[in-house]
């Protein structure tokens, strides 16, 4: 057994029942990369970030993550399709042989903690297999200083091993690759998959669980800024939607990217780094990101220029889900610590490549409890011949996948949060207007940018608003820098009769999509829906 690096006293990799291991305790950047590339299994690029190949899996894989069903979970998790149950005693077996794997390997160890408010401060301790995976850690969790880590106790414990592979006969799992929450051992069980997010994601799923539930701390996946005068907002949407590129603002500061908890007067992120996709990555539509890649960065399915070192970003060969980790602190227009006060705007992005929905709206309580937990975006559908018909996504909370309480739960806090803290909810169409993907046009990006601005400026308090149809959203009737014709979608039309026709088959969608949670939705929430109606015959 041989141990090395700082670590708290009297810690050792035996304390995990791991026997006659190498391990390295919480090595530097650079000496992880260094040791991934010595190994063969990283490339030092011209950035001075490395490049590692996640092998089989270049993303999450839904339908294998389980949480453990015991007396925590049983009557508190929203089972089903996303929250799937994994026998305790399968999880207990599963432990010992994926512990057994790891004897006698060398092992990369780091004490890293959630949460930037110190209240809800959640110590972890990652066990890696791969040096590269422990640099993930380090840039995705946050750090805690070399005193902090001689008196270190983990709360929750990841054992992430990706050449583990589980034979689902005997392990329980769906196939050979798992990640698995255990609450009341507090673990991550992570095996045959060399995907990082899911290191990332599991300890965030744990604390959307964990923080609302016994805490009363709103939970939430999303980025969030905040303005030289103090004033935070905070950005939801799905893939696609322009989360990133909206909360990246040089006249404010990045409190996070991904997710945050608000309680009282407070918004805090949970990590301490961003997970960026990089696929088209430029200087000019993403400098903040493109600059972050640097030394201590960590790129994943990055292909290069042939015969060069040099990132060729447009390359998805390997994957559309390349990725690169960094520390927060490698974007310039940072909170310190990653800490804002209540909002004043919340926004929920959409990408509606149906032409529907108007490019900025305003809404009632109702309207955002009910959009919150509808999660919508609409995606193109794809490039096979004759198919332009986009196809409609819905993901409870915006990140459904990470969310183990139902989503009433998440939006009932939000609509309290909305009423004692007088906030504005945004519905943002970052998709398409003047009709349909492939008849319309996408919504300029300068134009989104502009309505964003008027309502944090506060230019959008005192205009007149007009109400939709059909979804009954408030549109203003105009906005600075925006052209007034396209702020009520059905204008933007030459016929107008296909618009209500494509407004009418999008409603019908939502109301089919929250046929799931009306049982467990209020009034208010219900009273919210979209009203479709029949249309006639000419």
């Amino acid at each position: 057994m041989t141990e090395t690096g700082k670590r708290a006293k009297n810690a050792t990799i035996s304390d995990l029942g791991i026997k006659n291991a190498v391990a390295h305790w919480n090595l530097s950047p650079e000496k992880l990369a260094e040791i991934a590339i010595e190994k063969g299994q990283a490339t030092q690029t011209t950035t001075g970030a490395i490049n590692i190949k996640t092998g089989e899996f270049t993303g999450r894989s839904p339908k294998d993550r389980f949480i453990v069903h015991d007396n925590i979970t049983k009557d508190s998790v929203w089972w089903g399709d996303i929250n799937i149950p994994f026998k305790e005693e399968k999880f207990d077996q599963l432990h010992k042989r994926v512990i057994k794997y790891l004897n006698g390997k060398e092992l990369f160890v780091r004490d890293a903690y959630a949460c930037a408010d110190s209240r809800f401060k959640m110590n972890l301790r990652v066990v890696n297999e791969y040096a590269w995976s422990n640099l993930f850690a380090y840039n995705m969790f946050l750090r805690p200083n070399e005193e902090e880590i001689d008196n270190f106790k983990p709360e929750w414990t990841i054992i992430n091993a990706p050449g583990f592979m589980a034979d689902p006969k005997i392990d329980g799992t769906r196939q050979h690759n798992f990640a698995i929450l255990n609450f009341s051992k507090k673990i991550v069980l992570i095996g045959g998959t060399g995907y990082t997010g899911e290191i990332k994601k599991s300890i965030f799923s744990a604390l959307n669980f964990i923080l609302p539930f016994e805490e009363n701390v709103l939970a939430m996946h999303c980025s969030a800024n905040i303005g030289k005068k103090g004033d935070t907002a905070i950005f939801f949407g799905l893939s696609g939607t322009g989360k990133t590129t909206l909360s990246a603002d040089p006249e404010r500061n990045l409190i996070g990217d991904d997710e945050h908890g608000w309680i009282g007067n407070t918004v805090f992120n949970f990590e301490g780094g961003c997970y960026a996709k990089c696929i088209d990555l430029t200087a000019e539509k993403e400098p903040d990101i493109f600059a972050a890649v640097k030394e201590g960065a960590l790129l994943e399915n990055i292909c290069f220029f042939a015969g060069t070192n040099e990132v060729n970003y447009k390359d998805t060969s390997l994957t559309e889900n390349t990725r690169v980790s960094y520390p927060i602190d490698h974007i310039k227009n940072i909170a310190k610590p990653s800490v804002g006060e209540n909002p004043k705007n919340i926004f929920f992005l959409t990408a509606d490549a149906f032409g529907v929905l108007p490019p900025v709206s305003k809404l009632s309580s109702g309207q955002a409890m009910y959009h919150f937990i509808s999660g919508y975006t609409a995606k193109v559908a794809g490039t096979e011949a004759g198919i332009t018909e986009p196809q409609t996504t819905f993901s409870a909370c915006f990140g459904a996948p990470f969310m183990p309480l139902h989503p009433t739960k998440y939006a009932e806090m939000l609509g309290l949060k909305m009423q004692e803290q007088n906030v504005n909810v945004w519905l943002i169409n970052t998709g398409w207007s003047g009709g349909p993907y492939g008849v319309g046009e996408r919504i300029s990006l300068n134009y989104t940018r502009s309505m964003i601005s008027a309502i944090l400026n506060g230019d959008l308090e005192n205009v007149k608003y007009n109400t939709h149809s059909v979804f009954g959203l408030k549109m203003p009737d105009s906005c600075p820098n925006v052209p007034a014709d396209i702020l009520n979608p059905k204008n933007t039309w030459k016929d107008k009769n296909k618009y209500d026709v494509k407004a009418n088959k999008l409603a019908d969608a939502f109301n089919k999509n929250f046929e799931q949670f009306s049982d467990n939705a209020n009034d208010e929430i219900l009273s919210a829906a979209p009203k479709a109606r029949k249309q006639s015959n000419h």
